[in-house]
C-alpha cells in the first residue's frame, strides 16, 4: 500500500511565529497531537503536544508569548505520498517518531502519515514495531 492511500489528507502548516496557544487550540479543535511548521515555504519544523508541554510549560517559558519557534523540533524526516507504508514505517522506526509530513512530487506538504494510519492498513506487526523503537527513547 502506498503511503498516499493510508495518510490524513489536507495537512496544513503554520508559520514559526504562531503563538503556543494558537497551536494548542488547533490541536484541540482538530483532535492532532502534531503541527508542522513552514516559513519561506519550506518545511521547517514540527511541534507536537508533547514539546509544548515539556519544552514549554515544563520549561518555564511564558505561555503568553511563546511561539512555535521556541519549541519545535528542527530537522524534519519526511516521506513521499508514492512511498510504500512499509517504507514510511521503516523511517519512523529508524528516526522513533510517530508522524512523518506527506509530500507530493512538486515538494507540497499534502498530509501526515501516523503510527495510527499505518495500524488501520492491517501492518499491525509493523505499528509494533515503530511503537516499540519511539518508546526505547523515553526509556
Amino acid at each position: 500500500m502506498k503511503v498516499k492511500q493510508a495518510m490524513h489528507s489536507g495537512a496544513q502548516w503554520v508559520e514559526p511565529g504562531t503563538p503556543l496557544t494558537e497551536l494548542a487550540r488547533l490541536m484541540r479543535e482538530h483532535n492532532i497531537g502534531a503541527i508542522p511548521i513552514g516559513e519561506n515555504d519550506r518545511l521547517v519544523g514540527m511541534v507536537t503536544d508533547r514539546d509544548i508541554v515539556c519544552r514549554g510549560l515544563a520549561a518555564g517559558l511564558d505561555l503568553s508569548s511563546a511561539t512555535a519557534r521556541d519549541v519545535m523540533s528542527k530537522g524534519i524526516y519526511y516521506c513521499r505520498d508514492t512511498q510504500d507504508v512499509a517504507d514510511a514505517a521503516r523511517t519512523m522506526e529508524q528516526k522513533k517518531v510517530r508522524r512523518l509530513p506527506v509530500i507530493d512530487q512538486d515538494k507540497r506538504l499534502i498530509g501526515i502519515l501516523s503510527v495510527g494510519d499505518i495500524s488501520r492498513t492491517g501492518e499491525r506487526a509493523l505499528c509494533g514495531e515503530i511503537v516499540q523503537a519511539v518508546a526505547a527513547r523515553a526509556a
